[in-house]
């Protein structure tokens, strides 16, 4: 396995894929821009890489999130790949444990099963996914029944996950509130915080869950990956131009327009309604964008406010080569720091 790229603190690095179709492309050429970027985050050094669950999003092309992280695992050789993550209400537990269950099959001790209780989808298209709208209450009957069907069978179980059972599938919480955070420590699981979306209850989640932590058999202290947005590039004028695409996809989608996304807009702030600058500078606010320099800062900075044990690193960015060139800035970065 890889030792994983460090940051200041010995804090590894790994990567969060929403698989971007970009404006102009489709899903078959996001489904290969995965693969290449993970093939080179594991060259580079990060230590997992993760996509995610979303629904009738025009611009995410990871809703068959098991059949993507098969693509992504059966193109590495050292990676962690999973789910960043699972929204577990959609979907019966046992099928869940089937499916991450053939991954660990196909690829024995690589994989990551993250569980998220949203929904991953606007309502309308709940219903198509014929999810129970009171679903999202059983979340953690259905963890604690997910965790079941991964045990090794008793002689007497009429129903198996095959394969599925004995699996070494390694189960994280996500959360962007109290309650995951909470969850995650009355289990004694990992717990990865969306704060590339959702920041504004990230310290208070953390100390909750550090606090409240009861150790188990997969886990015997706290470890918490919050996952932020990071775009770096040469300079902070082109950082900042290649972050106008993600600034587009969050408006479109606040809108109730999601779309492709978009190439990056310069003006594009200059011309959003107040509102909507307020909306973006809350989401995005622990967004870390610029030159290698000003990435290093800002790195630092959040490493120095939530002591994480490990950063989960996504960037929404049009053009492919400039998003590897990202990734690869930071994996610079962190080797000099080490």
């Amino acid at each position: 396995m890889t030792s994983g790229v460090k940051l200041p603190g010995m804090v590894p690095l790994s990567v969060l894929d929403l698989s971007p179709i970009v404006q102009g492309s489709d899903a078959t050429r996001a489904l290969r821009n995965t693969l290449d970027l993970a093939q080179h985050a594991e060259r580079w050094g990060y230590q997992r890489y993760w996509l995610a669950e979303h629904h009738n999003m025009p611009g995410v092309a990871s809703a068959a999130t098991a059949v993507v992280i098969g693509h992504v695992a059966a193109g590495t050789r050292t990676l962690r790949v999973g789910a960043g993550g699972i929204m577990l209400p959609n979907h019966a537990p046992l099928l869940i444990a089937e499916q991450f269950g053939t991954l660990d099959a196909l690829f024995p001790g690589r994989i990551d099963l993250a569980l998220g209780r949203a929904p991953g989808s606007d309502q309308l298209t709940q219903r198509w996914l014929r999810r129970d709208p009171s679903s999202s209450d059983r979340f953690p009957q259905d963890v604690l029944e997910l965790q079941a069907w991964f045990q090794a069978p008793h002689p007497e179980q009429a129903v198996q996950a095959v394969p599925g059972a004995g699996a070494d599938v390694r189960l994280w919480i996500l959360g962007s509130s109290l309650f995951g955070a909470q969850l995650a420590a009355s289990m004694g699981l990992p717990y990865a915080f969306a704060s590339h979306f959702a920041p504004a209850a990230l310290m208070q989640a953390i100390a909750v869950y550090r606090a409240q932590f009861r150790p188990s058999a997969q886990l015997q202290k706290p470890y918490v990956m919050p996952a932020l947005s990071v775009i770096a590039a040469d300079t902070d004028a082109e950082a900042l131009r290649l972050q106008s695409s993600l600034h587009q996809a969050f408006v479109n989608l606040r809108r109730g327009r999601p779309a492709p996304l978009p190439p990056p807009q310069e003006s594009f702030l200059s011309n959003v309604a107040p509102a909507e600058r307020a909306m973006l500078d809350e989401a995005l606010s622990c967004a870390v964008v610029g030159s290698p320099d000003t990435v290093r800062r800002g790195l630092e900075a959040f490493i120095a406010r939530t002591a994480p044990d490990e950063l989960m690193l996504t960037a929404q960015i049009y053009d492919h080569t400039a998003r590897l060139r990202s990734f690869e800035l930071v994996a610079e970065l962190a080797q000099l720091s080490s």
